[in-house]
């Protein structure tokens, strides 16, 4: 039997979370930071591709990370050893980061540095292939990874994840020739749900494909309203 859920509560949920993203926003523009969401499910590679990012653009970008994890801040601790601003929030149970939670990490990072000395905030969302993308921070842009490991059936089977990103990096493409996979069916599939994304295919281990993921994100932080358009 499945059970009614109140859509009215959802509308409210997110129209709250809304206005909060607006504040965020507001924050980021006034500072002029171009603000990323990177969102994927868990073991995509979000944590292995911010650290060839930030290793690759630092010295020309000032660089700072929101990192969202259930618990621990294992992953945080690995970006901090590239010497720039990490800021960790433990969601608990939440299986996602919402505008409030993000606010709470621009009020420690506005204390702690000098936000208007960033070109840019990366928020690494908690590992989730649905909430997330339900649940604006305040971004100028959304991020999603896909994982070769995972099939190329997932944009169809969670579209909205697909449909709401600006760019998509198909990840661990240094696996594909192991795998029975095809990259074109992936960004078909892709393609159904948002025929405008900007497709990405990457390797954090081999390194194929970061340059182009590189110009994505400096072309962002240049013109951050194209990301969205």
């Amino acid at each position: 039997m499945h059970q009614i859920i109140d859509d009215t509560l959802g509308i409210n949920l997110l129209h709250a979370n809304q206005e909060d993203a607006d504040h965020n926003r507001a924050h980021f523009d006034a500072w002029g930071i171009t603000c990323l969401n990177l969102m994927s499910s868990p073991g995509a590679g979000k944590t292995a591709l911010l650290e060839k990012t930030l290793a690759s653009l630092t010295d020309d970008l000032s660089i700072a990370v929101i990192e969202g994890d259930m618990t621990t801040e294992l992953d945080a601790d690995r970006l901090r050893q590239y010497g720039v601003p990490v800021i960790a929030i433990n969601t608990g149970r939440a299986c996602h980061l919402d505008a409030r939670m993000v606010a709470g990490g621009i009020h420690t990072l506005s204390h702690e540095h000098t936000p208007q000395d960033l070109d840019m905030v990366i928020v690494e969302n908690v590992g989730n292939l649905v909430c997330p993308a339900e649940f604006e921070v305040g971004e100028h842009a959304k991020v999603a990874l896909l994982s070769v490991t995972e099939g190329e059936d997932k944009p169809l089977k969670y579209p909205v994840m697909f449909r709401e990103a600006d760019v998509l990096l198909i990840t661990k493409i240094d696996l594909a020739p192991y795998l029975d996979v095809d990259l074109a069916r992936i960004e078909a599939n892709v393609r159904q749900i948002n025929p405008h994304v900007t497709v990405i295919p990457v390797s954090a281990k081999s390194g194929e494909g970061l340059e182009d993921w590189f110009d994505w994100v400096r072309s962002a932080v240049k013109s951050p309203e194209l990301t969205s358009a």
